[in-house]
């Protein structure tokens, strides 16, 4: 995730957003809780997760490819400094992950292979080939989601070395685009895009 800086303002919002069965989920999962508590808390969906997943997803995901079509053809090399994510590879790096997470965590399947997404950051420029690929993750993540029911978001799965749920996966998704939504907002205000839905 080399050069990507942070939208926390955006990730605390979401997460501030989430139900409190959420919150208490991942305070019983701290450190500090018991093993038993951590371990039941890996697995087991906060109520009413996938309902809230959603609904954070789909306001997300429409902010994204609406930003990603408001930033004119010239700005997507633009990048705020040098070794920094340019525009094009910010929006090439949250499709990748969305691939990602539900194809290497959750052993879905997914038309895009593990090749063809590693490689967007680096090589994928141009404004019409950026949009399609991430309306295209954008549904990926939809299909993924209306596909599971409340066994699946309980399934044991590993994420960054951990044993967690799969729902922790969704969350992770969520949180990391969310991270880059507020990213790109800083990028397109610095070139003197006004975000669509702030008009």
């Amino acid at each position: 995730m080399r050069g990507l800086g942070a939208g926390a303002a955006v990730v605390v919002g979401a997460l501030l957003a989430m139900p409190m069965a959420v919150v208490a989920q991942a305070a019983s999962a701290a450190p500090g809780a018991p093993a038993a508590s951590r371990a039941a808390a890996s697995q087991s969906a906060p109520p009413g997760f996938m309902e809230e997943f959603q609904g954070q997803f789909g306001a997300s995901s429409q902010k994204l490819v609406a930003l990603a079509r408001a930033m004119p053809e010239s700005t997507y090399d633009w990048s705020p400094g040098e070794g920094v994510a340019s525009v094009a590879r910010v929006f090439m790096h949250i499709a990748r992950y969305n691939y990602m997470y539900p194809h290497e965590n959750m052993d879905r399947s997914s038309p895009v292979s593990r090749a063809e997404y590693a490689r967007w950051e680096d090589e994928v420029t141009e404004k019409d080939d950026v949009v399609a690929i991430l309306e295209a993750s954008m549904q990926y993540v939809r299909d993924v989601a209306d596909s599971m029911d409340g066994s699946d978001l309980d399934a044991s799965t590993m994420l960054y070395g951990r044993q967690v749920g799969e729902w922790a996966v969704l969350l992770q998704l969520v949180t990391h685009m969310n991270e880059h939504l507020g990213q790109s907002i800083a990028y397109a205000r610095m070139n003197g895009v006004v975000p669509p839905w702030s008009r």
